[in-house]
């Protein structure tokens, strides 16, 4: 993309917001993985607050997704009443500034900043693993005890691989998988076989995050969660979707900072530790624990594979698809074995 002042579109959305404050400093604190921007906003009045700049997916999903998470934030009861962030509103509608011209569609939000405790190790123990388990387990519970309280959304799990297949037929989606369209369309049909045979879609949608590596949330002194930040990848959807992740942040290899998403995580003693200890406080049910599988694959099919190059960066995306396309999808059917974690389970 050829360069854009940034800076200067959160600038002008901040003035459509409320131009009676002066600003005196913009930072950008974005973690450079990503397309997405994050800046710090510094007032006259040495206050300050977040902005998030996004130009990936739909003006109408982000606004969606972030009127959701506000709802959510108010919402939440204790003790995660002040676990997200919030963002400003305008009168009584949540601001988001929408930036277009002949090259660039982008939307900006502004959060009230959150406070950051303690980091994850790059390494968990075991009791750390177990405290984790604990601490997602309640969290699932809140939402699913006020997901009926939040707004409607649109996206579905079939939608978005129905709209990975349309892209594979248009000449962009052609050249950008030119050497593995019959391999997606195989792994697009399998995941929406087997969501129909496990009856996903009937399965509760609970506020999930998807993303839990380590740099997105904090904990107190007593591993109790406190904070969480980063909401690219929010959607309303079956609570399995936020394990593939919570099992790398629990892996025995740790936190790296050149990253892969193999399946491998999901089969680790370390995980099944993670998830007795959840299941004892939020039981799993067996379509649930089958359905990880497909989570996993659709992780790899939207995330990676359809808005891999509109997500990440270029180096971060072509590293992730091409292990998409030789490593993880061929591994799915091989190594994910779900009667492993139902055994452990006791289901």
């Amino acid at each position: 993309m050829a360069f854009i002042d940034f800076t200067s579109i959160v600038k002008e959305a901040w003035q459509a917001y409320d131009n009676t404050r002066e600003i005196v400093r913009i930072v950008d604190i974005s973690a450079k993985v990503s397309t997405n921007y994050v800046f710090k906003i510094t007032f006259s009045d040495r206050n300050f607050i977040i902005a998030k700049l996004s130009y990936f997916g739909k003006y109408e999903h982000f606004v969606e997704d972030h009127t959701i998470i506000n709802s959510l934030s108010n919402n939440l009861p204790a003790p995660f009443e002040n676990l997200l962030a919030r963002s400003l509103m305008k009168g009584n509608s949540l601001f988001v500034y929408r930036f277009q011209n002949e090259i660039l569609d982008a939307w900006v939000v502004f959060y009230r900043p959150i406070t950051i405790k303690k980091r994850l190790p790059r390494r968990l123990n075991d009791e750390e693993i177990v405290k984790l388990g604990e601490q997602v387990a309640l969290l699932h519970k809140s939402c699913h005890s006020i997901r009926n309280t939040l707004p409607a959304s649109s996206k579905t799990l079939k939608v978005d691989v129905d709209h990975l297949l349309r892209i594979l037929e248009t000449d962009y989606g052609k050249y950008e998988h030119r050497m593995h369209l019959e391999d997606i369309r195989k792994q697009s049909d399998l995941f929406i076989e087997n969501m129909q045979l496990l009856k996903a879609d009937e399965f509760d949608k609970i506020p999930v995050f998807i993303d839990w590596n380590i740099g997105n949330f904090s904990v107190t002194s007593s591993f109790k969660l406190f904070s969480r930040w980063d909401y690219d990848w929010f959607r309303m959807g079956s609570r399995m979707l936020d394990f593939y992740f919570l099992s790398r942040v629990v892996s025995d290899i740790g936190d790296k900072t050149v990253f892969s998403y193999n399946v491998g995580p999901l089969m680790e003693e370390r995980f099944l530790r993670f998830l007795k200890a959840y299941h004892d406080i939020y039981p799993l049910t067996e379509p649930e624990v089958r359905f990880l599988k497909e989570a996993y694959r659709f992780f790899i099919l939207n995330y990676v594979i359809k808005d891999g190059r509109h997500f990440f960066h270029e180096i971060f995306a072509t590293k992730l698809q091409k292990e998409a396309y030789y490593k993880y999808l061929p591994s799915i059917d091989k190594e994910f074995n779900a009667d492993i974690i139902l055994k452990a389970l006791n289901l």
